[in-house]
């Protein structure tokens, strides 16, 4: 509510170039500082967190911070676009008709208003509303419930339902990844284009931070460094930089703009590079998942049960008569934790391929093969990449690089 006199965000950072930018330094980060391993380290990055979104909500009439800025909630963004659940309208015809738009504009007010909605043939109310303290602020990112066609930038914070008078705004279900093929679901710009792909590629670049052969590379690009003089916590961060920034962020543009204009040559099509990149972006977002449901799942199915030693620590350190059982982990079976690996990386794998031909026949019709062919190879080749990363044993966290 402070918000309210506040200005819009500036037009330059309405896009999601910053937001790229905190993806690709959250992780960068993690790696460099272990944050696992450093409870100061991490409570300093929710601190953060919290005055960063409270500074802009407070700054700016917008919810800046979640549509532009934070990280994880433009993880949340992307994948949540294979959602089966969506903002909506139960009657398009309310919403013609709706005077106040509150689902966007919100129903609280500092002073009643009567809003009326609906005047007889006398000329007279004979439906009304108030908005007055006790209502809703509206859509933070500000989505128009009857536009909206993706569920980009929404929180799924459920103000717009509350806000709404007619009760005309729902959570429904919807068939997962529908949007994704939709032309219109998502703008055609750079910045949303390169946000799709370069997550799935920071996805395996987040795997290799992990495995034997990064601390390998690690190790040859540091070494020159520390013979220059740097310290060796500045001539990791240098080193980890290198590979993290051309696996995620340098590697992925080229071949988004590459894959493009080959798409381009290939299917002989008049549509320009950027509407060639941004149409088949959205293809990666199964894949992305896979990849990193892959990677989380393994941290998840390896160590699932160790919260039983550390509440049995906490009791014992308590005056409790038990003793932590530091041999529960997860599932022992290496066997079984990379099969279900392979399942999600095979099924994102999948979902984006057919995704790419369909895709693909929408826009070049009759050249269609031709045209998905460099798309096609792409994410092909980021299976393989991933499916080699999860078949290395990982190295331990917090391990000396430097010996």
């Amino acid at each position: 509510r402070l918000s309210s006199r506040g200005s819009r965000f500036p037009r330059v950072l309405r896009n999601k170039w910053l937001a790229i930018a905190n993806l690709f330094l959250l992780f960068f980060v993690y790696e460099w500082l272990d944050l696992w391993a450093s409870p100061l380290l991490t409570a300093w990055v929710i601190i953060a967190y919290f005055a960063a979104a409270f500074v802009l909500e407070v700054a700016f009439s917008e919810s800046p911070f979640c549509k532009y800025v934070c990280p994880l909630g433009t993880f949340n963004f992307v994948y949540s676009t294979l959602s089966p659940l969506q903002i909506t309208t139960r009657n398009g015809d309310v919403c013609r008709t709706c005077v106040g738009k509150e689902c966007l504009n919100g129903s609280y007010s500092p002073q009643p208003v009567i809003m009326i909605d609906q005047i007889g043939g006398d000329g007279q109310p004979i439906a009304s509303h108030t908005n007055d303290k006790r209502g809703t602020l509206g859509c933070g990112t500000e989505l128009f419930v009857p536009q909206i066609k993706s569920n980009m930038d929404c929180v799924m914070c459920l103000d717009c339902v509350r806000a709404c008078p007619h009760d005309n705004v729902a959570l429904a279900a919807r068939t997962p990844a529908a949007e994704l093929l939709r032309p219109d679901a998502l703008p055609k710009r750079w910045d949303i284009a390169l946000l799709l792909i370069c997550l799935t590629f920071m996805g395996v670049v987040n795997a290799f931070g992990m495995v034997p052969p990064v601390y390998d590379l690690l190790q040859s690009l540091a070494q020159p460094l520390l013979s220059l003089g740097f310290t060796s916590t500045v001539a990791e961060g240098l080193a980890l930089f290198s590979i993290f920034s051309l696996g995620g962020i340098v590697l992925p543009a080229m071949l988004t703009i590459g894959g493009a204009q080959l798409s381009k040559m290939l299917a002989q099509s008049k549509l320009s590079l950027r509407e060639i990149a941004a149409t088949f972006a959205p293809a990666f977002v199964p894949i992305g998942l896979g990849i990193w449901a892959a990677h989380y799942g393994f941290h998840f199915l390896t160590g699932f049960l160790t919260i039983i030693p550390v509440f049995q620590k906490f009791l014992a350190d308590h005056g409790a008569a038990v003793t932590p059982d530091w041999s529960l982990g997860g599932v022992q079976d290496m066997n079984i934790v990379g099969l279900i690996q392979a399942v999600a990386l095979f099924g994102g794998w999948v979902i984006s391929s057919y995704l790419i031909q369909r895709i693909a026949l929408r826009v070049y019709r009759r050249q269609a093969f031709a045209g998905m062919l460099p798309w096609m190879l792409i994410v092909v080749a980021l299976a393989f990449a991933a499916l080699w990363i999860f078949s290395l044993p990982m190295e331990m966290r917090g391990s000396g690089l430097f010996g």
